[in-house]
């Protein structure tokens, strides 16, 4: 599309026997369609990115990706910063430029795209097309696998509650129809239409949410080609390409495979094509067909059922179907009037539209639901008129093509009805034709296109804070264009402020980049510079609050620049403070010698900065001893004071706030709303305990990035999977987290955590994530599988010193095998935490010279 400078489609890289040898190919770009495109730089156009993670010499079904998720986001980060700097000095006057968008598809890409969203502070779109929750309600209904089997097979629980992430961190939900979201997305524990509707009301109204937010879903149907409709736009009134006194230009081979079934082949055809499915409803066509005399005698029905060769070599429900169609043509003795051919080319697709269209055919889906439907498009653009279900996608089609008509698949006679109609009165079958030739360009590829970067500029631009503090952007969410609010019929849009009941009853623009191919190559770089500039302004957020012990007289630049060549990462959470002080002073032991300089520290934790300061001063250990500090779970950074004379007061604490890593964060962060609907629910659920207190609000721990609650009684306090599920049902976006004895809960925003800090860091100051060692305990806080994946190196910590965990958040709705690779290279496993131990580990993992 004119003005779009680079899209990159990031996926695996593999490199085995019985894949393509492409698969393995790091960079593929494809053909540029326009001339110009090598006119806008060198690096322009669009290009596959295969990214090296998992097995690197076999391909490996997308059910045993999870483990190796986060790799692929540490090699996809990596080529995003390599890219930024490359397009900075080609077209962004030497100042990197940013993505302007990150779409996830797929729900293992949903995944990762909110975590490079968070990384890199770019906003995120996300398509599911074949969403967990659905899939798991149809499998459970065949009954043929028990939800635990399923789980196993699909790791489907996974997949949710990827899903689930990927609604808390998307601005938009793309889908194809209006089913997905009012039959699909509902489903899902963070979406709700009714609630998203009063969202969008509010917040246009300018009425406060109360931290509530929801992604805007938005329906686009996907693009398809429409290059032959000019040439076949006689085909229907009876002009013949293929004859006697034409033989150089012969009808198609698929024409005649199929017309000799019929004993009259001029009789108009009704066409329906799909695989022999018991959900696609061809048993309900044929005997509408077979029982209607006056139908049978106006037209012929061709069935399009895949390609087989022998019925007993199908699956057992293919063939039962094909069985059922074969019985029920010798029943209504079809024979001559109904084609059934056995194989087909994909190629020939085509054709066999034009084929029915020639003879002033009617298309028909008659499935029980259809999520989208292609084929109607299909159909339409060969001049057909339709008969479709009046469930799912086909209401959408038929609302812009307005060509033909839609019937409950249920209801034999609807159907039969619906066909003859269409086939005995021509001026309709005319005028149906007409309206889905006129209407069909919206579901080009070029509109397609159109709509989806309308949605992409009306986000709000962000981008990594630090590099332009000086431009501001109102905090503010964007209209939904195109969204009806009028079904809308409560005019107070009252929210309900509780977590026990479930979900509740109750913009910016950028500037134009998409002009015209010829502005395009009239403005030439000039204008994509301009383009450039405006969708590289970073958004900063409103004042923050800082609570007790953060230094306010911060500005970017005098933060200390970290540049170790390797670092160590504590972030042992399952030992005592003894323990934990023993270890940080063992790692400092087994790298003083030999790694003096190039090796930094940081220490990454729940802990509130206070308490790491006084750990510190129990092991005899000062600030400076480390490089950053992880506090709060992931919600604060800081940095050792550069110079301990800035402090104003003697009781303030010797560490610099990392704000830009706050305007990062802040991202969907309820605040003060979030805040008061928290302690209301920890009143509620104590007072449904007979007054006992199980959670209590714990004020001097909490920051302006997390608030912070005491448990008072682990066992009787929600389990993480369980938490989880209110907070989305109120659209209170989030992560919750419990410490590894399940004394404290931290919530804190849906964009932080202590990996995402990591890779923060990693962004800001070009630390090297393989360099990077982080050091757990064998088991730790509910954010602990997310320290163990990625490309940097993970040190496990073995013995009795371990504590066990907390019931409170080890009960998770995936075993850790799901997510964690424990076979992977990187993840080294010792006993003991000696100097000795840290020694050998180092040396192993490369870090140390033996």
């Amino acid at each position: 599309m004119p003005g779009v400078y680079r899209v990159d489609l990031l996926t695996r890289q593999i490199s085995a026997p019985d894949v393509d040898w492409s698969y393995g190919e790091p960079t593929e770009m494809l053909t540029p369609r326009t001339s110009d495109m090598h006119e806008m730089g060198e690096s322009s156009g669009a290009y596959i990115i295969r990214i090296p993670f998992g097995p690197k010499d076999k391909y490996i079904p997308k059910e045993l990706l999870w483990p190796h998720i986060q790799e692929f986001v540490d090699g996809a980060l990596s080529h995003v910063m390599q890219m930024s700097k490359v397009l900075g000095e080609q077209i962004g006057g030497g100042k990197p430029v940013w993505p302007v968008a990150i779409h996830g598809h797929y729900a293992d890409a949903g995944d990762s795209a909110a975590l490079l969203s968070g990384a890199l502070n770019v906003p995120m779109l996300f398509t599911g097309h074949s969403l967990g929750r659905d899939k798991l309600e149809q499998l459970l209904k065949q009954g043929r696998q028990t939800r635990e089997e399923i789980n196993v097979t699909y790791k489907i629980m996974r997949r949710i509650e990827a899903e689930e992430l990927s609604l808390d961190a998307s601005e938009i939900v793309i889908t194809s129809t209006r089913q997905e979201i009012e039959e699909q997305w509902r489903l899902y524990d963070g979406f709700d239409v009714i609630l998203e509707r009063k969202l969008r009301a509010r917040i246009k109204r300018g009425v406060s949410c109360y931290g509530r937010h929801m992604p805007r879903m938005v329906v686009i149907p996907p693009g398809m080609e429409f290059k032959d409709i000019a040439s076949h736009d006689g085909d229907a009134d009876g002009e013949s390409e293929g004859n006697d006194d034409n033989p150089a230009n012969p009808d198609p081979l698929i024409w005649s495979e199929i017309m000799r079934f019929f004993t009259n082949p001029r009789k108009p055809m009704i066409l329906a094509l799909s695989r022999p499915d018991p959900k696609k409803n061809i048993t309900t066509l044929v005997k509408a067909f077979g029982e209607c005399r006056p139908l049978r005698e106006l037209a012929n029905l061709t069935l399009i059922m895949g390609n087989r060769d022998d019925i007993d070599e199908m699956s057992s429900t293919n063939s039962s179907v094909l069985t059922t169609v074969l019985k029920l043509i010798d029943k209504y003795d079809l024979y001559g009037l109904v084609a059934y051919p056995k194989h087909h080319r994909q190629s020939d697709v085509t054709e066999i539209y034009r084929l029915a269209a020639k003879t002033k055919g009617v298309f028909i889906n008659p499935a029980f639901i259809e999520p989208f439907g292609l084929t109607l498009i299909e159909a339409a653009a060969s001049g057909l008129p339709i008969v479709a279900t009046k469930n799912g996608g086909p209401v959408d089609i038929h609302k812009v093509l307005d060509n033909g008509i839609l019937v409950d698949p249920h209801d034999q006679q609807a159907i039969a009805d619906a066909l003859y109609k269409l086939v005995s009165d021509k001026q309709l079958w005319a005028r149906c034709r007409q309206h889905g030739l006129k209407n069909i360009h919206q579901f080009s590829w070029p509109e397609h296109c159109k709509t989806y970067l309308s949605k992409i500029f009306s986000c709000r631009p962000r981008h990594p804070h630090w590099q332009r503090r000086d431009d501001q952007y109102e905090d503010s969410e964007p209209d939904s264009p195109n969204d009806s609010l009028r079904d809308i019929k409560d005019i107070s849009l009252n929210l309900k402020l509780s977590l026990d009941g479930g979900k509740s009853e109750d913009s910016g623009t950028v500037g134009n980049i998409t002009g015209s191919a010829d502005a395009t190559a009239a403005n030439g770089k000039e204008n994509l510079e301009n383009a450039v500039a405006k969708l590289s302004k970073g958004a900063l957020g409103p004042a923050e609050k800082v609570s007790s012990g953060e230094r306010t007289d911060h500005n970017s630049h005098k933060l200390p620049l970290l540049r170790r060549k390797y670092v160590m990462v504590i972030a042992v959470d399952s030992v005592v403070d003894a323990d934990l002080i023993s270890i940080i002073k063992s790692i400092f032991v087994a790298s003083s010698d030999s790694m003096s300089g190039s090796l930094g520290f940081i220490l990454a934790t729940h802990l509130p900065v206070s308490e790491i300061h006084s750990l510190l001063t129990t092991g005899g250990m000062v600030s400076t001893d480390f490089d950053a500090f992880i506090c709060n779970s992931g919600s604060d950074i800081y940095y050792p004071s550069s110079n301990s004379e800035d402090l104003i007061y003697p009781s303030e604490l010797p560490f610099d706030l990392d704000i830009d890593y706050h305007s990062q964060i802040e991202y969907r962060w309820g605040g003060e709303g979030l805040k008061r609907t928290l302690v209301r629910w920890a009143a509620t659920l104590n007072s449904q305990n007979g007054g006992k207190e199980i959670v209590t609000e714990d004020v001097e721990h909490s920051s302006t990035y997390c608030h912070s609650f005491q448990v008072k009684n682990p066992s009787l306090a929600p389990p993480i999977k369980e938490l989880r599920k209110p907070m989305r049902s109120q659209a209170l976006r989030c992560h919750v987290l419990y410490s590894h004895d399940g004394s404290k809960l931290n919530i804190i925003p849906v964009l932080a955590s202590r990996s995402q800090a990591l890779r923060y860091l990693f962004v800001r100051w070009g630390l090297q994530l393989p360099n990077m060692v982080v050091c757990v305990g064998e088991s730790g806080d509910s954010d602990y599988e997310g320290l163990l994946g990625g490309v940097h190196k993970s040190v496990i910590l073995k013995g009795s010193f371990n504590t066990v965990p907390s019931e409170v958040h080890s009960a998770r709705g995936y075993p850790l095998s799901d997510v964690v690779a424990f076979d992977n290279p990187n993840i080294l496993q010792i006993q003991g935490y000696g100097a000795n131990d840290i020694k050998f580990a180092l040396e192993k993992l490369g870090i140390l010279k033996k």
